[in-house]
């Protein structure tokens, strides 16, 4: 029997998030990673009361939220069965390449405007962007899905010059680093940073996870050929339907051996 026990996030004196969300995390994760397939299933309720140390009024609503995003089905007598583990791969970007993989992304998912207009840039964007703080910046806000599923929130500023040439409206139907080509800024280069972030209850809203679940964030600085910074974006992305791959070698410089992206 897997012993999910182990899989089960310290719990901190200050831990607002109640046992049973805890609980529905660990279960999520074992069901999408193939713990359990359709001939193998859960625990029952008796030996997941034990392996979490918590009661069975708990295991039940961890087990509900399970019903009720149709990862689990239940059959009377028989026991609880995933519905279908790892039945869709999460969508995946390379860093190889990545200003090729991110176009070829925005062309395979569907976006949603929620927001666009100009704003002041703050400090964090306006040093990004290499305007002074206080400077106009067209600032947009996207929900990407896909196949009808939301895998990520993206937050981006562009230049006010740049932000002009192209409307709402091209915004939701074609990739934005087309758009930044077509008013000429002819990108080659992105610096980026991977970090972890906890959902607040507005981007929890947008991605359909609940508050304080872990999204994948990253934050990105697009360059011109230049050198000339002419995007920045903040995407969360949730972790289930997307992930991060990078292709690594072997290199050799002063007689020394390391890693390199």
């Amino acid at each position: 029997m897997t012993d999910l026990s182990k899989r089960q996030p310290n719990r901190s004196a200050g831990d607002p998030w109640p046992k049973h969300h805890r609980v529905y995390l660990v279960l999520r994760q074992a069901i999408l990673e193939g713990h359990f397939t359709p001939e193998k299933p859960l625990p029952n309720e008796i030996a997941l009361t034990e392996q979490f140390q918590v009661s069975r009024i708990t295991i039940r609503k961890a087990m509900e939220r399970l019903d009720r995003e149709g990862l689990i089905v239940r059959y009377r007598g028989k026991g609880t069965f995933p519905v279908a583990s790892n039945e869709s791969s999460p969508l995946q970007a390379s860093i190889s390449g990545v200003i090729e993989n991110l176009i070829a992304m925005g062309l395979k998912t569907d976006v949603n405007v929620i927001d666009f207009g100009y704003v002041a840039a703050s400090v964090e964007v306006a040093k990004a962007l290499g305007v002074e703080p206080g400077a106009l910046v067209q600032k947009a806000t996207r929900i990407r899905s896909h196949r009808g599923s939301p895998f990520s929130l993206l937050i981006t500023y562009v230049p006010e010059a740049i932000g002009r040439t192209f409307t709402e409206a091209d915004l939701a139907s074609q990739p934005l680093l087309l758009l930044l080509e077509r008013a000429g800024a002819k990108v080659t280069s992105a610096e980026q940073a991977i970090t972890a972030k906890l959902a607040t209850p507005g981007q929890a809203e947008l991605l359909n996870v609940e508050p304080g679940d872990a999204l994948l964030c990253i934050r990105r600085k697009v360059f011109t050929e230049d050198d000339r910074p002419v995007e920045y974006i903040e995407g969360f992305y949730r972790p289930d339907t997307y992930e991060h791959q990078m292709s690594l070698g072997r290199k050799t410089h002063d007689d020394k051996r390391f890693w390199e992206a």
